[in-house]
């Protein structure tokens, strides 16, 4: 009775220390650009509308604690999000990687002179037509191509109640269900939903940014910011989908919001 209780004593201040704030101290480096600044790099904690800058020597400090979603965002590097373990809480350190930001321009080839008659010019283009699947009797796939934990999560499977008829007949395969009890589902699905949502942001901020800002006058280095604060919000994605005109009144009420955040922080 003892042993357990003193367990159950050890677990809830483990519990305690993982849910509170652990000022986190990081350092950002890259292995792609060489000689490349990691000074100002956006670090932005989603998960609680906090975010800071990296120094000349790349590295930082950032309050989080275990769950948390740390984004990292620069020009020059590809956005890279983090979700913070019990093991960054426990060691109070997140370094992070960040891969370079490749603009690639399209080459340029020099053919045949275009003699302006679209049908004579098509009869002597030597280029053909891309080889497909059907071509060679292969059935495929012509659907949206799933990102990288799209796939992890098909594979991991969606273990269902129903399935465990399936598991003790021995027709069906264990993972799922390990999946599930591990919180490896859960974790996956948190991370496609946050990958949409991201893209989501990224695609309004590009259609919506000057036109919003002409008549909602924000500081330049806060407007990606501004950006996060909306797509964190749990109504981002059902709002700013569908319909840019519901996107910008969505942007309005919330661009309210955060004039009064920096008003009351300073």
């Amino acid at each position: 009775m003892k042993k357990n209780s003193l367990i159950l004593l050890v677990y809830l201040i483990l519990s305690i220390g993982y849910s509170q704030n652990t000022t986190l101290s990081g350092e950002v480096s890259s292995v792609d650009l060489e000689g490349a600044s990691i000074e100002s790099i956006h670090v932005i904690n989603k998960s609680q509308s906090i975010f800071t800058t990296t120094d000349v020597s790349g590295t930082f400090e950032v309050d989080a604690k275990a769950g948390d979603t740390i984004v990292f965002s620069a020009v020059q590097y590809k956005l890279q999000t983090v979700l913070v373990s019990k093991e960054n809480i426990k060691n109070k350190t997140l370094n992070v990687l960040l891969e370079e930001q490749v603009n690639e321009l399209p080459e340029a080839v020099i053919g045949f002179t275009l003699t302006g008659d679209l049908t004579k010019d098509v009869m002597n283009s030597d280029a053909k037509p891309a080889l497909n699947f059907y071509d060679v009797g292969i059935p495929g796939y012509k659907g949206k191509r799933k990102t990288k934990s799209e796939r992890q999560l098909q594979t991991a499977g969606d273990f269902k109640p129903i399935m465990l008829l399936g598991l003790l007949a021995g027709s069906m395969p264990f993972d799922p269900l390990l999946n599930a009890i591990s919180g490896r589902t859960k974790a996956l699905k948190k991370q496609v939903a946050l990958e949409a949502n991201t893209v989501l942001m990224y695609a309004i901020k590009g259609r919506l940014s000057e036109t919003f800002f002409k008549n909602n006058p924000l500081k330049e280095d806060l407007r990606m910011d501004f950006f996060y604060f909306c797509a964190e919000d749990e109504n981002f994605t059902k709002r700013c989908k569908n319909s840019d005109l519901e996107a910008l009144d969505f942007m309005k009420e919330k661009y309210e919001n955060y004039q009064k955040n920096i008003i009351s922080k300073d």
